[in-house]
């Protein structure tokens, strides 16, 4: 039976600038505040990080009423509604917003064209943390639709001022075929000047396209509640090349491997790349021999801490940074 050869590791894959950030918000209050924090949803949709962030004191909650009077509460980097941020603000919490600065880029966007008086139509998943933290922008006047179909149906109050907004983790095509139908329906439907959807997900599906054609089998490593993981497993299946996500190395399947010669790997914004070292180890262990690393763009994005966050290396502590006065001359 022929053994799995090479791996191709994709490029990009893993974390994204937003993932980088949520994680580094919940360690360095960690560091600053000791334990617990409290993390209001998982920081981010992957296993691993949230059990090893449990492990040095974050405890996740679904209810604010689960955090006690004084703790230090951090928002998921999916964001929030109003109402919760207001109650969280009422609660008299210390809140720092892990929220990611692209899905906040939506948030300010969906506010301002509310003032405008435009009513909204959501492309997204029910359901999704993020989805619901955009939707919550507002009390009335956004409506969701996850695929074509809802496009028929969806009867928004007006049509003189309606503008679409995206979750930022869809499959592309997806996202270009549904926001089509709303334009067909609506043709005067004002579009974001640049799509909601993120370049670290645009990224990493315009990797899995690449990636596709080279391989016989391509493993997603993500957890099965990342929507952007799940849209790179779909996304190479239907290129037409046989497709699995896994949370870690120990799901993998030895059948999934029998006349595959050579294995595309690739992981989720949100799943670290320790796990897909792990997933190497394991396909060399079934007889791959090279590993090879695809060409692709490097991300080379960072996006800022919240102001009261910023530690010194050295001693754990936060450090101001007086400039000194300019002098003429």
């Amino acid at each position: 039976m022929q053994k799995p050869q090479e791996i191709v590791l994709a490029e990009p894959r893993g974390f994204c600038a937003g993932v980088d950030r949520a994680i580094e918000i919940v360690e360095r209050a960690l560091q600053k505040f000791g334990r617990p924090i409290y993390v209001r949803h998982e920081i981010v949709h992957n296993t691993y990080v949230v059990n090893d962030l449990k492990s040095k004191g974050a405890i996740f909650i679904e209810d604010l009423d689960e955090v006690p009077p004084g703790a230090t509460l951090v928002f998921s980097a999916h964001g929030v509604s109003k109402a919760v941020q207001r109650e969280a603000e009422a609660r008299g919490f210390r809140i720092f917003d892990a929220t990611c600065p692209l899905v906040t880029k939506v948030h300010v966007e969906v506010a301002k064209l509310a003032r405008e008086g435009y009513e909204f139509i959501m492309i997204g998943h029910k359901g999704h943390p993020e989805v619901e933290g955009t939707m919550g922008q507002l009390n009335e006047g956004i409506h969701l639709v996850e695929d074509v179909a809802d496009v028929a149906r969806v009867q928004p109050g007006q049509t003189e001022r309606l503008a679409v907004v995206t979750q930022t983790t869809l499959s592309v095509d997806d996202a270009a075929e549904i926001t089509a139908a709303v334009r067909a329906r609506f043709p005067n439907v004002r579009e974001p000047k640049q799509q909601d959807i993120c370049y670290a997900t645009q990224n990493r599906q315009d990797a899995v396209k690449v990636l596709s054609g080279q391989a016989d089998l391509v493993i997603v490593v993500g957890s099965p509640t990342s929507s952007n993981s799940n849209r790179l497993r779909e996304l190479a299946a239907r290129l037409g090349t046989p497709a699995y996500m896994v949370d870690g190395a120990e799901e993998l399947k030895p059948e999934w491997f029998e006349g595959k010669t050579r294995v595309g790997l690739t992981a989720g914004a949100s799943a670290p790349e320790v796990l897909v070292q792990e997933v190497v180890l394991r396909i060399k262990e079934l007889g791959a021999v090279s590993v090879r690393k695809m060409d692709g763009i490097e991300e080379t994005i960072k996006f800022p801490l919240p102001k009261g966050l910023k530690l010194d290396a050295a001693t754990g502590l936060e450090i101001e940074v007086h400039k000194l006065p300019e002098t003429g001359g």
